[in-house]
């Protein structure tokens, strides 16, 4: 019965694993100097990829069209 009192963060999956999603590159890089698994710092390295590629492919589309 008290689990249904229970909050969830939202920021954490039901297992109690960090979420990754909403993060910023300088939070998951936090986040990756922490995490001691292998495994999970893959993850993390992986999204910071993620992360960093939508901000160049954005960020070169701002500056080709301020060349013009």
């Amino acid at each position: 019965m008290s689990q249904r009192k229970q909050v969830r963060d939202p920021m954490k999956t039901k297992t109690g694993k960090t979420r990754l999603g909403g993060l910023t590159v300088t939070q998951l890089t936090a986040l990756a100097d922490k995490e001691g698994r292998k495994k999970n710092k893959a993850k993390i390295l992986n999204r910071i990829r993620i992360v960093i590629g939508r901000k160049g492919s954005a960020e070169k589309v701002v500056v080709a069209e301020s060349a013009e």
